[in-house]
């Protein structure tokens, strides 16, 4: 349960409430990937996403739904799943909010109580940065609205940083740059010592 969380909350950008909420119907499986559609979201935007196999996500997917007892009168997809069997007794809020603190105690992570269920759409949109994804797309994928609250979720990550460092110092302009460089370093300043 922990690992299917983990993957369609970050793969989704997804909140706490709507893992909870998501349903067997909201998921098609069609082979290849795993079209998820979030129909109830905080700001009324229903959303989909796609999850594609990578490592074996689509793998772990069905096997966790697989694990599903035939008698559940509910459609929620996440359910308890204890003592090596699955219950019928859906997921809550409180647990799925814990998934990333789960996760964060797993990897011995400092400070696993800052972990919260937040993180996976935070996640998601560093992420989605990291690998150069414009702020619009990342809205439309979170299903914000504001410009200024996608910002707000995207973490001033190493990778961020390295990626700006590198723009500004390797760049299509290095040149350019380097000569500005050079010229400031070898112009004296007028007026004052060095």
């Amino acid at each position: 349960m922990i690992k299917v969380g983990l993957i369609l909350g970050i793969a989704g950008a997804c909140r706490t409430d709507e893992l909870v909420n998501l349903t067997v119907d909201d998921i098609e499986d069609v082979g290849s990937s795993l079209i998820v559609k979030i129909p109830n979201t905080k700001t009324n935007i229903p959303r989909i996403f796609v999850v594609t196999d990578v490592g074996n996500m689509l793998e772990l997917f069905r096997k966790y739904l697989s694990l599903r007892p035939p008698h559940v009168k509910h459609k929620r997809l996440f359910l308890y799943y204890k003592a090596g069997k699955c219950s019928s007794q859906p997921v809550g809020k409180n647990t799925m909010g814990k998934i990333p603190n789960v996760v964060a105690s797993y990897l011995k992570l400092p400070d696993v109580a800052c972990y919260t269920g937040h993180c996976l759409r935070r996640s998601s949109a560093t992420l989605l940065a990291d690998v150069g994804v414009d702020i619009t797309t990342i809205k439309r994928h979170a299903g914000w609205k504001s410009t200024t609250v996608a910002e707000g979720y995207v973490e001033n990550s190493i990778e961020n940083k390295t990626k700006i460092a590198n723009q500004v110092l390797v760049g299509t302009t290095a040149s350019a740059t380097t000569k500005t460089v050079n010229k400031l370093i070898s112009t004296p300043d007028r007026g004052k010592k060095t």
